[in-house]
């Protein structure tokens, strides 16, 4: 088995979303500190982190959207791991509709969009003018009972405007959004494993993940 990392690092700094904060990453206890509360040549490092929950690569649970929507601790485990996936190639393209997705096997599956976006990762035209899915494709994804959509874009939705129908379609009907992958390129068309998985915070509908896939 071979395991694909398709999660950007998170550092002190790093802007994932224009408006939004960067995450603050510094020692709360630093080694030099941590030095006079041991024996001698025993020392630790505790890190503190102050950050949104929209930072790095992050999955959306229907919290998100939704207040009476499942948050990350009560979305069962099996829905952010070891999900069967299929890759869409939609490189090149700026309104991502229906046509990608018809006549795929795609029903109770991770549908990962690739559309090589993240190459403009950590820059200024990272946040412009991104690929996003249709309103269009995300009704056609959740009527086929899609798990999960994963896209390697700045937003699944097209942020131009203030309408996020993407988000509104797909957490309505409990399939979760995974923003911000990267290395899709790396991946095969399909018979893989994706995995994203968040810690299991109460209140909180998005959050960082190490989202990878497991290639045979």
């Amino acid at each position: 088995m071979k395991l694909i990392d398709l999660s950007h690092t998170i550092f002190d700094g790093l802007i994932t979303y224009k408006g939004l904060p960067a995450p603050i990453i510094c020692d709360f206890l630093s080694r030099e500190d941590s030095r006079g509360k041991y024996e001698e040549g025993t020392e630790f490092q505790i890190g503190k982190i102050e950050m949104v929950s929209n930072t790095g690569t992050y999955i959306d649970c229907p919290f998100h959207r939704y207040a009476h929507g499942k948050d990350l601790s009560e979305v069962e485990l099996e829905a952010f791991a070891n999900l069967d996936a299929i890759t869409i190639d939609a490189a090149g393209q700026l309104e991502i509709g229906i046509s990608l997705f018809k006549d795929r096997e795609i029903r109770n599956r991770a549908v990962i969009v690739r559309t090589d976006w993240s190459l403009n990762w950590n820059t200024d035209a990272y946040y412009e003018n991104h690929p996003f899915l249709t309103a269009g494709a995300a009704e056609y994804l959740r009527d086929c009972g899609v798990k999960l959509v994963g896209i390697d874009s700045h937003n699944i939705d097209d942020t131009r405007g203030k309408s996020r129908p993407v988000h509104t379609i797909l957490l309505g009907a409990d399939i979760l959004i995974v923003e911000h992958l990267c290395n899709l390129d790396l991946l095969p068309a399909n018979n893989y494993l994706f995995s994203a998985v968040p810690p299991k915070f109460k209140g909180v509908g998005t959050f960082p993940v190490r989202a990878f896939a497991t290639v045979s």
